[in-house]
C-alpha cells in the first residue's frame, strides 16, 4: 500500500469511529431555526419575572428561566398597528411615515400586493428563504390577517400580502376577525349592534370559550402538522388580551381574590400637553362609577381585570411551550415574546396607551434561541426594531434581501453576553412628539416643521411612571437628549 492510500484508509477509519451522537448534533446545528413567534396586545411588563409580585404569570415566568429577558425594551409607536408595522418592515415611523394603525394597507406605507426585488416584511423575507409561514391571530394590526371594518365591511384583501403560506386563525362563534377580537362569551361581541359594552366580563368556564384558548388549541395543531412537514416554519401566534374589553374566564378572576393589588401610582392632576382623557377606556360601561380620576378601589378592580387577563394569556403560552418540548421541536425553535406596547393602569391618571410617556411605551421583549445560554435578564436598551434583524443573524435565512434599509441593531451580542449594551438611546414616536429614552432619562419633545416648540425631561432612576419635569436651562442629559431629537 503507498503511503498516500494508507494514510486515507486511516482517515476514513477514524471517521467511521466518530460516535453517532456527535455526528446528530453536527446535523441538528447545521439546520436553520424555526421560530415561534409570540406577540400579545397591550402587554405591559405587568409579570412576575419582570419583578411584578402580585402578577400570577408562572407559565412566562418559567420561561424566562431559559430566555433572555430585555428590561428596557420599548416599541417605535404605542399604538398596535404602527407599532406592528416598524416590527414587520424593521422600518423607523421616521423614515416610513407610519404613525396609525392603518399603515400596513393605506396610503404610501401600504404593502404591495406584488414581488418586490426585496422582501417587504419579515414573513415575506422567510417565506422567500424556503421558511413555511403561518399565521394564527393578530400579528400584524387586523386580527386574522385579512382587510375589513369592525362592522365587517370590506373585502377580506391580505393586509400583508405575499407574507404568509397559511391563515389559521380559527373563528368560532364569532365567525369573523373584529368580533373575535372584542369578544365576550357566547359568540357575543363589542361590534353585533346589541351595544354590549362591558369593561370587563368573567363567566367562561373552559380556555376555549373565549378566542384565546381556541387560538392556543390552533397553535398546537399546526405545530403538529409543521414537525410532521419537516420543513424550517415561521409561525405568528398573536394573542388578543390584555386588550379591551377584559374578558377572561372566571377562574382567572377569582384566582385575585386573596391578592393585594396596589392602586396605581400620581393619582393627582398634573399638567402636560402629552397626556389624553383615557378615551378608549372610560367609553365602556363598568360595575363601579365612573369618575376621573376613578377613586382606589375602582381602579383596583380595573387593575384586576387586566392581570385576570394576563393570566389566562400566559395559560395559553404555557400550553404552546409545553407542546413545542413535547414534538421535540424545542431545541431547534427560536420562541420571541414580544408586547406591542405598553399600557397605562391608572399610572398618573391614564388608562390605556396611546402616550409618549414611559409606560406606554415600555413592552415585554424576551427571546430563545438554540445555542443561546438564557436565564438571565438584562437592563440594556433595545427597541422593536432591532427584532427583525436580530432574527436574521440569529437564522442566517438564505434570501436576505430587504426592500429598504433594516433601521435596528441585532441583539446577537447581547444574547450571548459578547456586549453590554448595542444602544445608547430608544426612540419612539406619538403624534408630533418625539421621546428619547436614555438610561436614566426620557425627553420628550413636541417638534414642527423640524423646531423643537415643547420639550420635558424625566428623570426614570427612581420611578417608571415619573410625571415631574426636570429639566433645568443647563442640564446636560437635556441637552444630548435635545441634540437627539434633532438628529431624528
Amino acid at each position: 500500500m503507498c503511503l498516500y492510500n494508507f494514510r486515507s484508509f486511516l482517515i476514513n477509519l477514524s471517521i467511521s469511529f466518530v460516535p453517532l451522537t456527535y455526528l446528530t448534533v453536527l446535523s441538528i446545528s447545521a439546520e436553520k431555526p424555526n421560530i415561534l413567534f409570540i406577540s400579545v396586545d397591550d402587554l405591559r411588563p405587568e409579570l412576575g419575572c419582570y419583578g411584578v409580585n402580585y402578577a400570577q404569570s408562572p407559565n412566562i415566568d418559567q420561561f424566562a428561566k431559559t430566555a433572555v429577558t430585555f428590561r428596557n425594551h420599548y416599541v417605535q409607536v404605542s399604538t398596535c398597528g404602527a407599532s406592528r408595522y416598524a416590527l414587520l418592515t424593521g422600518r423607523s415611523p421616521a423614515k416610513s411615515g407610519a404613525l396609525k394603525n392603518n399603515a400596513f394597507y393605506s396610503g404610501k406605507t401600504a404593502i404591495k400586493n406584488k414581488q418586490l426585488p426585496g422582501a417587504q416584511t419579515m414573513p415575506e423575507l422567510f417565506r422567500r428563504s424556503g421558511y413555511r409561514t403561518v399565521l394564527i391571530g393578530k400579528i400584524s394590526h387586523t386580527p386574522d390577517g385579512k382587510i375589513f371594518s369592525y362592522n365587517g365591511k370590506g373585502d377580506g384583501k391580505l393586509e400583508m400580502p405575499r407574507a404568509w403560506d397559511h391563515l389559521a386563525t380559527p373563528m368560532g362563534k364569532w365567525k369573523r376577525g373584529w368580533p373575535l377580537f372584542f369578544a365576550y362569551a357566547e359568540g357575543k361581541h363589542r361590534e353585533d349592534g346589541r351595544k354590549q359594552m362591558e369593561l370587563m366580563e368573567f363567566i367562561a368556564d373552559h380556555d376555549d370559550e373565549l378566542p384565546d384558548g381556541l387560538l392556543a388549541e390552533s397553535a398546537i395543531s399546526q405545530l403538529n402538522q409543521l414537525k410532521e412537514q419537516g420543513e424550517n416554519f415561521l409561525m405568528g401566534l398573536g394573542f388578543f388580551k390584555p386588550h379591551l374589553p377584559f374578558v377572561a374566564p372566571k377562574q382567572d378572576w377569582e384566582a385575585f381574590e386573596k391578592t393585594t393589588i396596589p392602586a396605581p401610582l400620581n393619582n393627582r392632576s398634573f399638567d402636560s400637553p402629552y397626556k389624553h382623557d383615557s378615551g378608549e377606556f372610560f367609553k365602556y360601561s363598568t360595575p363601579y362609577e365612573i369618575r376621573k380620576p376613578l377613586d382606589p378601589e375602582s381602579a383596583i378592580m380595573a387593575k384586576r381585570a387586566y392581570l385576570a387577563c394576563v393570566r389566562y394569556i400566559d395559560r395559553q403560552i404555557g400550553k404552546v411551550l409545553r407542546h413545542l418540548e413535547k414534538i421535540d421541536l424545542v431545541k431547534n425553535t427560536i420562541v420571541v415574546l414580544w408586547g406591542d406596547h405598553g399600557w397605562h393602569l391608572g399610572d398618573a391618571q391614564q388608562w390605556g396607551k396611546h402616550t409618549p410617556f414611559e409606560i406606554a411605551n415600555r413592552s415585554v421583549l424576551m427571546i430563545r434561541a438554540p445555542g443561546v445560554d438564557g436565564g438571565f435578564s438584562t437592563n440594556a436598551l433595545a427597541e422593536t426594531l432591532d427584532i427583525y434583524p436580530t432574527l436574521i443573524d440569529l437564522c442566517k435565512p438564505k434570501f436576505s434581501k430587504t426592500q429598504h434599509p433594516l433601521d435596528g441593531i441585532s441583539l446577537v451580542p447581547l444574547l450571548r453576553k459578547e456586549k453590554k449594551i448595542v444602544r445608547k438611546y430608544a426612540t419612539s414616536y406619538w403624534k408630533d412628539a418625539i421621546s428619547i429614552r436614555s438610561q436614566s432619562h426620557r425627553l420628550i419633545a413636541k417638534v414642527r416643521n423640524k423646531k423643537i416648540i415643547d420639550k420635558r425631561l424625566y428623570n426614570l432612576t427612581r420611578k417608571l411612571d415619573s410625571i415631574k419635569d426636570v429639566l433645568p436651562e443647563n442640564s446636560e442629559v437635556g441637552k444630548e437628549l435635545t441634540r437627539q431629537v434633532l438628529e431624528r
